[in-house]
């Protein structure tokens, strides 16, 4: 599953992190990270899937297209 522009912005609400912050998580660039949540590019495959990972890693559960759209939620750390 990969993740939209939308669904990175909302994960790093749910996080209080800023695009810096995600950057450093995924070991990519911040110019990336901002791009891609602006919607003007797509990053290369290694890095979406660090950017995901990074999110994941952090407690993100992203939520697939099942009709309602596509989401974020933080996953249950008890």
């Amino acid at each position: 599953m990969t993740i939209t522009p939308r669904q990175s912005r909302a994960a790093r609400a749910l996080l209080g992190w800023t695009q810096p912050d995600l950057a450093r998580a995924a070991n990519v660039g911040r110019t990336t990270v901002a791009e891609f949540e602006r919607g003007k590019s797509t990053p290369i495959a290694n890095n979406m899937d660090a950017i995901r990972a990074a999110l994941e890693a952090a407690g993100i559960v992203f939520i697939p297209e099942n009709g309602g759209g596509p989401g974020v939620r933080l996953r249950n750390r008890t």
